[in-house]
């Protein structure tokens, strides 16, 4: 199973640290094996770094995009895509700050998820974790100065 949680980065901070994402991995990392005051440390450079999330808006932008999907269900205030008889699925779930995607199988069914809220916000990085992957869901363009 694949579990992303995935971050609405500040705009500075993903322009600055924009092919660098292995930094905000291992933050995050850092922040799961840390307690006592080094946990509350990194959960304030994690809130520095990060953008709440308008909860109402996610809910209905979801609802609104993906309502006509074949497979999408809402469920509990989360929402569920079961594709192809179960080979995939991905349950997205909103809190105040941060997204979780939960997928198995193929990664057709967290693929609509990811277009869906590329299109929203450009700055969200999504990490897995326990396979230390990360990256955007919408790759930020570099400037090229001539």
């Amino acid at each position: 199973m694949r579990n992303y949680q995935l971050y609405l980065i500040e705009d500075e901070f993903a322009a600055h640290y924009f092919g660098r994402e292995r930094m905000f991995l291992q933050l995050f990392e850092d922040y799961e094996r840390a307690n006592g005051e080094l946990e509350f440390i990194i959960k304030k450079q994690i809130s520095y770094i990060t953008k709440k999330l308008e909860v109402l808006k996610f809910h209905q932008l979801i609802q609104k995009q993906l309502g006509i999907v074949k497979g999408f269900k809402p469920e509990n205030g989360a929402y569920l895509i079961e594709l192809s008889g179960k080979l995939s699925t991905a349950k997205l779930e909103v809190f105040q700050d941060l997204l979780t995607v939960k997928a198995r199988g193929t990664y057709e069914a967290e693929t609509i998820f990811f277009e869906v809220l590329r299109k929203v916000e450009a700055s969200f990085l999504a990490l897995d974790l326990e396979h230390q992957l990360v990256g955007w869901l919408k790759p930020i363009k570099e400037r090229k100065f001539i």
